[in-house]
């Protein structure tokens, strides 16, 4: 969830804008500053300084005139929504002495409209049209940054690091392509100080959802037509297997394929391509699309995905003995995808990571991203898992269900820093069964080895149930002794 500036000094703007001031120059200063920068504001003046961004002598690099502007709006992908923009943010932006505000995915501003003061006013600090706002060419600012995050973000006042916008407050969320859900551009709100109100970022928030939404529906409506333009090629191979293309390589339709990814790695001129699954295929262009012809082969060998989670220590994942460098994120979709063999729909899987906040926009781009390291590991249609899993915790389970020993691959709790609702009853459930195993089995063993995780180390019921089990003469005796008698 995007930080937001504190509710209370959004009732009193000024004082608020005072203290941002106050925080702005003592941290560039390097002196002791009054409070801390927002975390979102923070990370953001640490990109920006990277990137040499002058904060007193800035000003947005002009990449297109009026001109060449006309024909990259033309072209851009958020052209078709921008009537449903205009219809839900500039009636209200006027209204509030502010402008809406469209960029593409590097900062670019496409569109800007509102307000006519406000529209002049900004000419003044080179916020028009065509000009570039990406952190990297003007520092802290709610489009850039959001383009930098992938989140929403309200920027206000002296939280701009480039001391020329402080006198504006803005709130941008990015949009995303449904296809791919790589990100688009981003929608923006912005207006002098004293227009601040606290639903600006709600309300980019809500339009940048719809035009998600106009997206995919625009998305779906094209598909359709190609669909039903090319199906007779589809019939003509009378049985064969092959699949109906998108000019992207996504799957309109398939006759006998079987398993086949959502999207097909295509060249554009067609040509023999070979699926994940190593079935060989020859793409042919149509007017519009593609047509795959698939020729049967083998499948090959599923690749084995290694996932030890339970440690107190650091995860590690591997694939065919190869560690793979992966983020919290990932590691927890990897473990539910591994608890549901069967795939999960990006509504559910979102519901699992992110509780009911959860947005299945979201889950596509952290899918892609992982699908971009891990390849074909990770299915789609649903989401699921296409490998030999071995799992520490899978292993623990099943041991629990079959009445066996847990505590050999049970080495600490699951995903200790996740807060993905499921993950979080996952990891409770695990750690309760087998700490109650080893209490009812009564072996010393059992006993030490849950002991030594975080989950027992200062379980006083375990620590007494070992001082009982372990015989005089054993060392871990004296060891479990003086540990009680610092608990107690």
């Amino acid at each position: 969830m995007a930080e937001q500036p504190e509710s209370d000094l959004l009732r009193d703007p000024e004082s608020y804008a005072r203290l941002l001031r106050h925080v702005h120059e003592a941290v560039l200063s390097g002196v002791p500053a009054p409070r801390s920068p927002r975390s979102v504001i923070s990370k953001s003046w640490d990109r920006s300084l990277a990137a040499r961004v002058d904060p007193d002598a800035m000003r947005p690099p002009l990449v297109y005139g009026a001109a060449e502007l006309h024909a990259v709006r033309e072209a851009h992908p958020l052209a078709p929504v921008l009537p449903l923009l205009r219809q839900t943010l500039v009636s209200i932006a006027d209204d509030a002495e502010h402008m809406m505000i469209i960029t593409d995915v590097d900062g670019l501003i496409l569109w800007r409209e509102g307000a006519n003061a406000v529209l002049h006013r900004a000419e003044n600090v080179s916020l028009t049209e065509g000009t570039r706002w990406s952190e990297d060419a003007i520092g802290t600012n709610a489009m850039g940054t959001s383009l930098a995050t992938g989140e929403p973000v309200q920027i206000y006042s002296a939280e701009h690091l480039v001391r020329a916008y402080h006198a504006w407050t803005c709130a941008a969320a990015p949009v995303r392509d449904p296809e791919t859900g790589l990100l688009l551009g981003s929608i923006d709100v912005s207006g002098p100080l004293r227009t601040v109100h606290p639903a600006m970022l709600a309300l980019v928030t809500a339009a940048a959802q719809l035009a998600e939404g106009q997206l995919r529906a625009h998305l779906a409506v094209r598909e359709e037509r190609l669909r039903r333009a090319n199906m007779r090629h589809l019939e003509a191979l009378r049985g064969e297997a092959g699949a109906l293309l998108s000019a992207t390589g996504r799957v309109l339709a398939s006759e006998s394929c079987g398993d086949l990814p959502s999207t097909v790695d295509i060249r554009r001129h067609g040509g023999t391509i070979t699926l994940p699954d190593g079935r060989l295929g020859a793409v042919e262009p149509l007017d519009e699309g593609f047509l795959l012809r698939l020729r049967t082969r083998a499948p090959r060998r599923l690749p084995k995905l290694a996932l030890e989670l339970l440690t107190d220590g650091t995860p590690s994942i591997t694939v065919d003995g190869r560690e793979i460098p992966f983020t919290l994120r990932h590691a927890e979709i990897l473990a539910l995808l591994a608890l549901h063999p069967a795939g999960l729909s990006a509504e559910r899987l979102a519901l699992l990571l992110y509780g009911d906040a959860g947005n299945p926009v979201t889950v596509r781009a952290e899918i892609h991203r992982l699908r971009t390291q891990l390849g074909d590991v990770v299915r789609t249609r649903p989401y699921r898992l296409a490998a030999d899993v071995d799992a520490d915790f899978l292993r623990a389970r099943t041991a629990l269900c079959q009445g066996t020993d847990a505590t050999g691959a049970f080495r600490g709790p699951l995903l200790p820093d996740s807060e993905a609702p499921a993950v979080l009853e996952e990891r409770e459930s695990l750690t309760a069964s087998v700490r109650r195993v080893a209490l009812t089995g009564r072996n010393p063993e059992s006993l030490w080895s849950f002991w030594e995780t975080s989950c027992g180390v200062d379980d006083l019921e375990i620590v007494d149930a070992l001082c009982r089990l372990l015989p005089e003469g054993d060392p871990r005796r004296a060891v479990v002794l003086t540990h009680r008698a610092r608990l107690r």
